[in-house]
């Protein structure tokens, strides 16, 4: 039987807190875990397989019409067994919840490194060789390659505005009109993309490292021309994806391809400057932001605009300004994106799109404000908290930074920042503090689950995936809380396109969607039991194996002798979003240290403080924050995608030139959960924050730059060389 619930208004019946299990809530231990650190856990590159071919992607050393003139002797290598040059071959991966094939074409090349053959051979060596000894022709054509040499595109739908901005700036007492630019970045998960396909002559089973598999199953299908039935995808275990692999890659269709065509098993594992080049990346950025404000610090004028960019044909574009839209009030508003069409490769969604590049510069302008205005930081973030939506006037589901930000700077020690910068040096290094405000919209998308209880517990499935972000053990407590079952009692089963669709790792939404979809499986399995015992679900306590009501204690074997118990939980989103502004909230402080003679920055302690909901697990949920603080340190110091200017190809496509931030350059990081509830979210009342961890972060450690040195850097990352360029004389 199926549970269904669309989120259309707030309903608090049957709130997590009503069975006080002592399961969900709690820290508990990722189940998946020790097989991950003891190598026992299988990523889609080790699938064992019989009659296992390899295959390597071959890529356009250039941009234009693609020839092969050497293809023949290529084929007749040893161990060759195929080179693909299918005009399915796909350009880039798919952007995420595309549900479509990506386009599709090899006969040329939009960017350098954009795959445009398939060699497969017996052993990976051959297929290697062969693919380094096929000569690629480029009949090479113009294209733009710097987002600044073209004319962007003017989206009417990405652009709003409100009031007068030119005249609020014009009146105003204190203004901040600067260009602040972040750069490409890269996801640069550890695993890389692989997949491995095998064919029985009727259906496609593909081994993937994946996020969101009903959406890549619809991708997969349509790419190759078979119907989604026939394809079966599986992803078990993905070690990490940020957003790039929230499509299809280009691993996945070479490999269904060259399975089909020749009846063995195929393996294609990108190495690592293909995961570089192949699969999107962060579009680079150029803010322009405008404040005006009153003598006491009051927003009346903002003003938002961002150039991106994107290969032609792609319908995603970086949402620079999503945040933006909702984060303060103020009367005059105008925000806008513009796309600039250039042939680099293809941008996509990275790690909370939008908001951590958007919400990075807003905030390092929000405390130019703050000491132009010589009003503390989190004050003038406190004086500007909107009643409701500014642009919409909808009220907010729940509301916490106000929480965030004092709670954040209490256990920060913040009352005991100097203002001033420049004001304490120990030998060469400036000493200093910053703060900056977190925000991420929230949202729920459609997501089923399956629970059977049996006599030996609980089996949960979804084809939900985790990319590290605990849903194995989440999906756990859920049943577990509901079930009356310790954690050691339920058994949790993601990643197969066999079982019901989750709603995919991305956005922040997997907890709150496919975990709802669980919790809804495990009540319409209270339910059931509930009607065989003859008594309403609300008074039945499901506790240590035992059904209990009245005076009655009943074990759960009784009640399973002719089988198993299933219930299926169906989630949809509803018009909630149409009602209410959801969004999470948070807040950033760091201390860093500066040396004045070579612009190095060292960031000595971080503390955030995050309202999200109801947190299911703290020690997933914490996992979650530390990623991205320290992705934050990378944006605000490190990270940074070069592109050759030329043609475009990114020139640090590996570890050794792109620069992520390693243990020596974390300190201890800090992590607070502000106490929140909110029924509009759903009957667990949780919010995503996978992704709020890293919007703000980079912007508390640059504006702890300049109030250690009096360095103000607006072009990230803050690389020693740009610190020197901006520390006064």
């Amino acid at each position: 039987m199926t549970l269904d619930l669309k989120i259309d208004n707030p309903d608090p019946s049957h709130r997590p807190d009503d069975l006080a299990q002592g399961v969900l809530g709690t820290e508990t231990d990722r189940p998946d875990g020790w097989a991950k650190v003891a190598g026992s856990a299988t990523y889609a590159a080790e699938e064992t397989v019989g009659d296992l071919l390899h295959g390597v992607l071959v890529r356009a050393p250039g941009i234009g019409a693609v020839t092969c003139p050497n293809l023949s002797d290529v084929r007749a290598m040893p161990g060759v067994r195929a080179v693909l040059r299918d005009d399915r071959l796909i350009r880039n991966a798919a952007q995420g919840m595309a549900d479509e094939a990506p386009v599709q074409g090899a006969d040329a090349a939009d960017y350098v490194g954009q795959p445009i053959a398939l060699v497969v051979a017996e052993s990976f060596e051959q297929a290697r060789h062969a693919a380094q000894v096929l000569d690629v022709v480029i009949q090479t054509k113009d294209a733009p390659t710097d987002p600044s040499a073209v004319d962007p595109e003017v989206p009417d739908d990405k652009q709003s505005a409100m009031g007068d901005l030119d005249a609020a700036m014009a009146e105003a007492a204190v203004t901040v009109d600067a260009i602040y630019t972040t750069p490409s970045m890269s996801s640069a998960a550890m695993e890389p993309h692989a997949a491995t396909a095998q064919w029985d002559g009727d259906t496609l089973t593909l081994r993937g490292s994946l996020q969101m598999l009903k959406f890549n199953r619809n991708e997969l299908a349509d790419s190759i021309g078979l119907p989604p039935e026939k394809v079966r995808i599986m992803a078990p275990f993905v070690g990490g994806g940020f957003g790039s692999k929230l499509g299809i890659s280009a691993d996945c269709v070479a490999a269904a391809l060259a399975a089909m065509e020749l009846g063995q098993p195929v393996r294609v594992v990108q190495h690592r400057r293909n995961v570089f080049e192949v699969n999107t990346r962060r579009s680079e950025t150029r803010q322009h932001i405008r404040l005006a404000a009153d003598a006491d610090g009051r927003l009346t004028g903002l003003g938002h605009d961002a150039l991106v960019s994107n290969l032609p044909e792609e319908r995603f574009s970086e949402p620079v300004v999503q945040g933006s839209h909702f984060a303060y009030a103020a009367a005059n508003r105008k925000l806008g994106v513009q796309i600039a069409r250039i042939h680099r490769p293809a941008s996509g969604s990275v790690r909370a799109p939008g908001e951590s590049v958007g919400v990075t510069a807003f905030e390092l302008a929000m405390d130019e404000l703050a000491d132009k205005a010589g009003i503390d930081p989190v004050e003038l973030r406190l004086r500007n908290i909107p009643e409701k939506d500014p642009e919409s006037g909808k009220p907010f589901s729940s509301h916490r930074l106000k929480e965030a930000l004092t709670q954040g700077a209490e256990a920060f020690g913040w009352s005991a920042r100097t203002a001033a910068p420049r004001q304490r040096k120990e030998g060469e290094w400036w000493i200093g503090t910053g703060m900056a405000a977190a925000f991420r919209v929230n949202m729920v998308i459609e997501a089923e689950a399956r629970i059977s209880l049996r006599q030996d517990g609980a089996v949960v499935r979804s084809d939900m995936t985790d990319i590290g972000t605990g849903s194995y053990a989440i999906f756990g407590q859920i049943a577990g809380e509901l079930l009356g079952l310790s954690p050691d009692r339920v058994s949790v089963e993601l990643g197969d396109t066999d079982y019901p669709p989750g709603s995919g790792s991305g956005g922040s939404f997997g907890a709150a969607s496919t975990g709802t979809a669980v919790w809804l499986a495990g009540m319409e399995i209270r339910r059931q039991l509930a009607e065989r015992l003859g008594c309403d679900e609300t008074e039945l306590t499901l506790k240590d194996g035992l059904a209990i009501f009245s005076n009655r204690r009943v074990p759960l074997e009784e009640l399973l002798c002719d089988g198993p118990i299933d219930g299926h939980g169906h989630v949809q989103p509803g018009d909630a979003s149409e009602k209410v502004r959801q969004a999470t909230f948070g807040a950033h402080f760091a201390e860093v240290a500066v040396n004045g003679v070579t612009g190095e920055v060292r960031v000595r302690r971080m503390l955030g403080s995050f309202a999200a909901g109801r947190i299911l697990n703290p020690r997933t949920a914490r996992s979650q924050c530390h990623g991205g603080m320290i992705w934050g340190i990378g944006m605000a110091l490190t990270e940074e995608l070069t592109h050759d200017r030329r043609d475009g190809h990114a020139v640090n496509r590996d570890l050794a030139g792109y620069h992520l931030p390693v243990n020596a350059d974390v300190p201890p990081l800090d992590v607070l959960f502000v106490e929140e509830r909110d029924d509009w979210a759903g009957p667990m009342q949780a919010k995503g924050i996978g992704e709020l961890g890293i919007c703000g972060a980079g912007a508390a450690i640059l504006n702890a730059v300049y109030n250690a040195s009096g360095a103000r850097v607006r072009d990230l990352p803050a690389t020693p060389d740009r610190v020197i360029a901006t520390l006064p004389d």
